[in-house]
């Protein structure tokens, strides 16, 4: 299959100046209770053939690339490798290779086929933890839970496999702010991460979520609420190693940046402007 125009393609905004080099589409998995991204998207698999030639058509100069879809990882070790190859001999001056992955797929690959991944170019996920409350994962229809995560974590911080913490405030609604927050910073604190990428809950139509809030079955945390879980986030991330804080996300209520430990004081001196 190869991608048509109504296409939508989704990508880190870190990755907004990156070549996007499509993989997959629509989503393995695709039961998140909050997710409309992929609702009424089939899951394919772009073929390799495909693959190629987009890589042919493209300036061979380049030296980043992102693999496209919700989950490229999904394909499998066999796949990725060859489509490895296939960077390596077409774009030969590429220096990494990202993409988005689940926990839940992460987890099919053994230790050794990732450390052959990073060997051949694979250098930094995007992974959506979510949170690290397990009630919360369940609620949200997540695949994984919170000691799957952590495991599959320090999986990837032993093959040199980089990546970065994808996290949602507001994910626990109203009244949860504080729970979500302290055991979220303690999920994080177990492994190394690159990056903590913090996202802000919007509930869509036509999801799950938005069925439960309209039941009355989950009642949305307000701005104060979510600032304050912001703020109860950073007070308790003692990172394992040198990490970036970055709420600059589109959906977020607040736009601060910073690495952790030595700008935990900044940061939260700039929340508290916000609050």
């Amino acid at each position: 299959m190869n991608i048509n125009e109504n296409t939508t393609i989704y990508y880190p905004q870190d990755e907004m100046n990156t070549f996007l080099l499509p993989v997959t589409t629509g989503c393995s998995y695709n039961k998140c209770a909050f997710c409309s991204m992929y609702k009424d998207e089939e899951y394919f698999e772009i073929a390799l053939s495909q693959i190629k030639i987009n890589l042919v058509s493209v300036d061979k100069n380049i030296e980043r690339v992102f693999l496209t879809g919700a989950d490229p990882m999904a394909i499998g070790f066999d796949k990725m490798m060859k489509i490895l190859v296939l960077i390596n001999r077409y774009l030969p001056y590429c220096a990494c290779v990202a993409s988005y992955a689940s926990i839940k797929n992460i987890a099919r690959y053994s230790l050794d086929e990732l450390k052959t991944l990073h060997d051949a170019g694979l250098r930094l996920l995007y992974i959506g933890f979510e949170t690290g409350s397990d009630d919360i994962l369940k609620k949200m229809k997540k695949s994984h839970d919170v000691e799957e995560g952590i495991k599959q974590a320090k999986k990837l911080n032993e093959a040199n496999l980089q990546f970065n913490t994808i996290i949602m405030y507001g994910i626990g609604g109203k009244g949860k702010y504080e729970e979500n927050a302290i055991a979220t910073a303690n999920m994080i604190n177990q492994f190394k991460t690159r990056k903590v990428i913090t996202m802000n809950l919007i509930v869509f139509d036509e999801t799950e979520l938005m069925k439960m809030v309209k039941r009355g079955e989950f009642i949305p945390a307000d701005q104060m609420e979510r600032l304050l879980e912001i703020r109860v986030l950073l007070e308790n991330i003692v990172p394992v190693n040198e990490l970036i804080f970055d709420t600059t996300h589109p959906t977020n209520i607040i736009k601060i940046k910073g690495t952790l430990p030595k700008d935990k004081e900044m940061l939260l001196n700039q929340v508290g402007q916000y609050l």
